[in-house]
This record gives structure tokens, C-alpha cells and sequence, in this order.
């Protein structure tokens, strides 16, 4: 352990603690350099889908690799076009859909903030100038570039970086603050989470996602949701919007859809695939083959399995299952994407307790751990998890006064 913590602290930026050395994963279980063994039922924060290690990632990539991994953007590859036309037809987009492949979910979501920029400029001879105006929610996450953070309004991520984008106004998760934003200023677009994730797995208000998409179409801006962390089939559905029955103008999607390789895409909807133009937009290693390849196989895997089936059930047992453990207030999300609310603000103590009984979970605020975990857990996965996370709780519990616990 000393050896190398040592070592990650000589060579590596000071970002961020790391809690162990992993060296290898199967399944939803992974271990340590010392043999440790942990259950991981955050998935690299909704990203392993398929576990580590799953037969159809390894195939995918030993295949690609071995004929063609990269070439750039000047030419296309079969895998390319396989993935566009899955992720259009996976979103409903209909024919006039396009997608555009980038490397993560910032990428994605830059991306996206370039489109509203495209969109708003052609306001500038009906109105005077372009509109440049993007709303985003109350506790929203997008990203941790300029451009995505200036999209966040958490002060911690930001401010160390100011001045960030001009422009950005942030709405309160209610209908009438949301409203009162589009009354008040010359709107380019709107980018909101269906479930914000990194705020605590906070749902919106009902009616809120499709009162934006009527105040979007009404005042001709662009709906533009950012699913990096719901996407891919996360929350039981293959994007969460289609919970909703709303059609966003463009969707950005990343984590679960390499299930461990890094990709990212944009797909956008009706008139909004035709404001990119050559020389507008591009990566370096967007859409690469290899990365397209993996893609294909970790959503056709999901497809033929029909492991969206698996994440609904899945989901709500566990939320079922959670609720009599000690310190469990609630639960809130979808699918696989689930906030486990405490009734009290020790989500870091019970965080680290659970990392202790070697179970891998985070706690994005004081009072909400966060579970994502693979969507082919099964029932020993969720009893082996429901042991370890209840010895944790109540490990956390019996040393904490006047415990009230839910009825």
C-alpha cells in the first residue's frame, strides 16, 4: 500500500484521493494489489454497464485491434457507420438524425454547447444580435472543461476558473422559475440531466422536462439533454427522455455506451443535424474504428440480451431492499442509476465503511449514496450487496446519537 501511494503521489496530480491500486476486475467484483476483493456497484460511475471483463468487450476489442484501431477523420469506417445508425435508430431520430462521435462525455457536451451556438446565430439579423443565452438546471453537472463548467454552477467545481462563459443563466428545479427564465431572456438553448446524477440522483419536477421542451419550441431554442450518465440503457429505458415521451433537439451520451472504453457522442433531431458544417467540429480520435466497434458490441449485447428488462427489475430491488437498512430515508432515480438517501448527513462515513467490507459505492452529497452498478447483476449480487451495505450503515449507526430509523 505504502509502495504505492508513494508512487501515485510523486507522479500523478493532486486531484484527488485513490483509495486502492486495482489490478483486475470480473464480473461486478474487482481486486486490489493485495488481493482484496471488492463488489463494484459503482461501475466507474455508471460506466462498466457490462461488468469488467465481460466476453463480448474482450472479443470486441481483440477483433478491432487486430485489424483497425485508428485512422483519421479523413476516412470512415464500418464500425462508424454501424454505431451511427444503431445510436439514431436506439433514439428514434428518424432519417433526418445525425450523430457525431467524440471521446467522453465533456467532448459530447462541448459539443452540444457549440450547436446552441450555431442555432443562436441565426438570430442575429431578425434580432439584432445572436442569441448566446443557455440555460441549465439548479445543481446541474455537465462537465469539467471550460466550456462544460461553465455550464455547472456548483462554485467549488468553477470559481478556481472564472471567468467562465458568459451567458449561462441557471433555472431552480421548478416549473416557474423555468418559465421565468424564458420570459426574461433571449434563450439559444436549454441543457438539463433528466436525473442529475452528481447533484444526488435528483429527479426533476414532474411535468418539468416537458414544460421545457414547450417553452424550448415556443421561443424556437434548442432542448438539449445531457445523458452522459443516464444514457445507454442506465435508467431501464435506452435514454431517459424516452420516460418522459419527450423528443429533445439533440442528446449527448457517453459512460455506459464503451461500458469501459472511452466515447462519447452528440445525436441530434429534425432541423438540428443540419447546423454543423465542414470545418465546424472535429476529434482527432472521434469515431475512431476501435472505439466504434466496442460500442457495437457492449449495445448489441444489451439489445440481444434484453438487459434493459434486467435493469428495470434489477433497479427495483434494490430500492425495495435498501429501505429497511438502518439510516435509509429514500431512495430516487431509475433503472441502475439509484440515490440512497440518508437520514442523516455521514454519506462520506458510510462511503468509507462500505469501502472497508469491500463494497464500492460513492456519496456525491452528505446525504446521498449513489449505486450504478452493472446491468447483469443478479440475486447474489444484490444479497451480497445489501449484506455489505447494511454492516456498513450499521457500523456508521452505532456510533452516531439519537438515531431515528424509518418506519
Amino acid at each position: 500500500m505504502r509502495e504505492w501511494s508513494e508512487d501515485a503521489a510523486r507522479d500523478l496530480m493532486s486531484l484527488g484521493g485513490r483509495l486502492a491500486l486495482l489490478t483486475r476486475g470480473e464480473g461486478s467484483w474487482v481486486w486490489d494489489a493485495d488481493e482484496n476483493r471488492y463488489l463494484d456497484f459503482l461501475g466507474g460511475i455508471a460506466v462498466n454497464c457490462l461488468g469488467h471483463a465481460h466476453p463480448v468487450f474482450v472479443d470486441a476489442v481483440s477483433r478491432q485491434a487486430a485489424t483497425l484501431s485508428h485512422v483519421s477523420n479523413y476516412f470512415a469506417s464500418p464500425a462508424q457507420l454501424e454505431i451511427a445508425a444503431r445510436l439514431k435508430r436506439l433514439a428514434g431520430t428518424g432519417e433526418q438524425g445525425r450523430v457525431y462521435l467524440a471521446n467522453s462525455g465533456a467532448e459530447a457536451n462541448e459539443t452540444a454547447i457549440k450547436l446552441s451556438r450555431l442555432h443562436g446565430a441565426r438570430f442575429a439579423e431578425t434580432e439584432g444580435r445572436a442569441r448566446t443565452t443557455i440555460l441549465v438546471v439548479e445543481g446541474a453537472f455537465h462537465g469539467r472543461t471550460m466550456g462544460t463548467l461553465s455550464l455547472t454552477p456548483k462554485a467549488a467545481y468553477r470559481d478556481p476558473f472564472q471567468p467562465a462563459l458568459p451567458d449561462v443563466v441557471t433555472v431552480e428545479r421548478s416549473i416557474e422559475s423555468l418559465e421565468s427564465a424564458f420570459s426574461s431572456h433571449a434563450v439559444a438553448a436549454m441543457v438539463v440531466e433528466p436525473i442529475q446524477g452528481e447533484a444526488g440522483v435528483v429527479e426533476l419536477p414532474a411535468g418539468f422536462l416537458g414544460r421545457a421542451r414547450e417553452l424550448t419550441t415556443e421561443h424556437d431554442a434548442l432542448l438539449i439533454l445531457d445523458e452522459v450518465q443516464t444514457g445507454s440503457g442506465r435508467t431501464g429505458e435506452w435514454f431517459a427522455f424516452q420516460r418522459e415521451a419527450v423528443t429533445p433537439d439533440a442528446v449527448t451520451v457517453a459512460k455506459s455506451i464503451g461500458a469501459g472504453f472511452p466515447l462519447g457522442a452528440l445525436i441530434t433531431f429534425g432541423a438540428a443535424s443540419d447546423l454543423f458544417y465542414p470545418g465546424t467540429h472535429n476529434s482527432t480520435f472521434g469515431g475512431n474504428p476501435l472505439a466504434s466497434a466496442v460500442a457495437n458490441a457492449v449495445l448489441g449485447h444489451i439489445e440481444s440480451e434484453n438487459l434493459l428488462e434486467n435493469v428495470n427489475a434489477r433497479g427495483a430491488q434494490l430500492r425495495e431492499a435498501v429501505l429497511s437498512l438502518p439510516l435509509v430515508g429514500g431512495t430516487s432515480g431509475a433503472g441502475l442509476l439509484i440515490g440512497i438517501r440518508l437520514t442523516q448527513p455521514v454519506a462520506g462515513q458510510v462511503r468509507a465503511a462500505a469501502h472497508e467490507r469491500g463494497l464500492i459505492v460513492n456519496a456525491p452529497t452528505d446525504d446521498v449514496i449513489r449505486i450504478a452498478p452493472a446491468y447483469t447483476i443478479g440475486d447474489d449480487e444484490i444479497d451480497e450487496f445489501v449484506t455489505r451495505f447494511g454492516a456498513a450503515l450499521t457500523a456508521v449507526a452505532q456510533n452516531l446519537p439519537d438515531i431515528k430509523e424509518p418506519k
